[in-house]
């Protein structure tokens, strides 16, 4: 099943789920900045909970916001019984602390997993590893590679698949070529998650029962957007960019509401 076959399939199951509430579940956004990229992000959030059945309201705020006054928006939502989920956009304004913020969230409400106490999933982490389940992957033993060590997607996904007993290796700047291109051999599951277009290709050998998982982003010479693998590589699932992990992150997202509205 393709990434966009998967999240249709999805989206029509929490549809379902949320026609039953008499209060639908509902998200608030907090944003805070004036970043195109966020503009989109939350464009498509809006969408996914309308077309759910969901409720979504954003609260935008100025850029000069002080770090007090975001709080007790905060502290707003977080009081509200009928607010089931709660994201603080990023990135913040360099004057406001971002740890502090996502601490501030409620655990019960921090629907993007980033509270240290939140019982939910990091939603890109998820996404995948829940996409790559459905799809027949088998985490137990497997020899994973992830290609990258951000905090935002490379930690967080070699932790969680740590946590589903995987063999994880992570490879980054300061790996070797000789090292990367032996682990990346060996690899069952590669998550390649380290913003260079095109980096995975001919150089490498992969195992034709390999999964790669493209995160990258990538503005090519041509304008359009492209992962950090090439295209079609020889093994026996690869999801595209555009139209990959952002899908899967999305509806992670949303299944993460409906845990915490059913939660209420």
């Amino acid at each position: 099943m393709t990434v966009k076959e998967y999240v249709a399939f999805r989206k029509e199951t929490l549809r379902q789920e949320a026609s039953a509430f008499a209060v639908p579940p509902t998200l608030v956004i907090i944003q805070a900045n004036d970043n195109p990229a966020s503009d989109a992000y939350i464009r498509g959030k809006l969408k996914d909970s309308e077309e759910l059945g969901f409720k979504a309201e954003l609260w935008k705020f100025p850029p000069t916001i002080s770090q007090e006054d975001l709080l007790k928006e905060i502290d707003k939502a977080n009081a509200d019984p009928l607010v089931d989920g709660l994201i603080v956009q990023l990135p913040l304004p360099p004057h406001i602390n971002e740890d502090v913020i996502k601490k501030a969230v409620d655990p019960k409400k921090d629907v993007d997993g980033f509270h240290p106490e939140t019982s939910f999933e990091p939603c890109t982490p998820k996404g995948i590893c829940d996409y790559l389940g459905h799809e027949g992957f088998v985490f137990r033993g497997a020899n994973a590679v992830v290609l990258g060590r951000s905090n935002i997607v490379g930690k967080p996904m070699a932790h969680m698949l740590l946590k589903r007993d995987c063999t994880v290796t992570v490879l980054h700047s300061k790996t070797s070529l000789e090292d990367q291109k032996f682990y990346i051999g060996h690899a069952d599951l590669i998550i390649a998650a380290i913003g260079r277009n095109a980096y995975l290709d001919g150089r490498f050998e992969y195992k034709k029962s390999a999964f790669i998982v493209d995160v990258g982003i990538n503005r090519g010479e041509d304008g359009k957007l492209h992962g950090d693998a090439i295209p079609d590589l020889p093994v026996a699932l690869q999801t595209p960019v555009p139209g990959g992990v952002g899908l899967l992150t999305r509806i992670a997202l949303m299944e993460n509401l409906m845990v915490a509205a059913k939660n209420r």
